[in-house]
């Protein structure tokens, strides 16, 4: 598609979730590509006005760059689609699934997609039946934030309940995950191809959120510097990640390698991070795409039903 053909574009920012500062930042990258790029584009932050604005206004598409809820969880999606304003990215079913890591993992491991064995946990699962089960270090998290937001490692008992608490704010639905060591990765999908994966290093004990976007400490390597065939089979089975989920468009998909070069995949994300420091355009930019380019191909895989 032409960028002519675009017409009026909101991008969608910010809004009410706990990652909206990160939202604010990938909404005015993306709004600078895509004016770069000549595409007659505005801000729109769904916490300051109506949804129906983007029909009085006149926009024509929207490119969504909320993070988590009511923005990435299928909500915004169902109601551009009542509104009939197509947007980017995945659709109602595959935004709520991806958003819910507990049911993500359920589908996943239906179709042979390795992931870290885990629990849902609730007021009657004591720490020490979990933790034989998933043994120690482990990582409890809500099952519907991002950026690891509510998430924590624990390397002991006591630890157990203080980081249930804190996940437990975030979500009535918790989950605990076996910790698998090794290298931390990414998968980036745009269209229906894989992009080049990029390899993290942390200078501390976890990729939270310090580490991705506070932190100067963090290193990113891309290519990744796997082997050929390791690359290649994660890059295939990352796809097939994104696919039986249903996302549409582009995502991104988090996988650890273990020490034995096996990939346990963790979790996928239909609105990724456009920041300075997100992963991404990263790919894209070791595959040839700039982050203007990007953008716009991610625009032009506007979503309708």
């Amino acid at each position: 598609m032409n960028k002519v053909n675009f017409g009026k574009v909101a991008v969608l920012l910010g809004g009410r979730s706990a990652e909206r500062e990160v939202s604010l930042n990938s909404g005015k990258a993306v709004l600078n590509a895509l004016v770069n790029q000549g595409i007659d584009a505005y801000p729109f932050d769904p916490s300051e006005q109506p949804l129906e604005e983007l029909v009085r206004q006149r926009f024509d598409r929207v490119f969504i760059a909320l993070h988590g809820r009511f923005g990435e969880d299928g909500t915004i999606q169902g109601a551009l689609e009542l509104l009939g304003i197509p947007y980017t990215g995945s659709g109602v079913l595959a935004s709520a699934l991806a958003m819910d890591k507990w049911r993500t993992k359920l589908i996943w491991q239906a179709v042979g997609i390795s992931t870290p064995k885990f629990l849902i946990l609730d007021d009657q699962k004591k720490a020490e039946e979990v933790i034989d089960i998933l043994g120690l270090p482990l990582i409890i998290k809500p099952a519907r934030e991002g950026s690891t937001i509510g998430l924590s490692k624990i390397k002991t008992p006591q630890a157990f309940n203080e980081a249930y608490q804190l996940a437990l704010k975030h979500d009535p639905i918790v989950l605990a995950e076996q910790f698998v060591e090794g290298k931390e990765l990414t998968a980036a999908i745009l269209g229906n191809k894989p992009l080049p994966l990029v390899r993290i290093e942390i200078s501390g004990d976890l990729y939270d959120y310090q580490a991705k976007y506070l932190s100067s400490d963090t290193r990113y390597y891309c290519p990744s510097g796997l082997p050929n065939d390791v690359t290649e089979q994660i890059q295939y089975q990352a796809l097939q990640a994104h696919n039986v989920l249903g996302c549409y468009g582009w995502s991104r998909v988090d996988v650890i390698l273990d020490h034995d070069y096996r990939p346990f995949f963790l979790e996928a994300n239909t609105s990724p991070g456009m920041t300075d420091h997100s992963l991404v355009p990263m790919a894209a930019r070791t595959a040839g795409i700039s982050f203007d380019q990007l953008v716009v191909q991610i625009l032009a895989l506007t979503h309708v039903e």
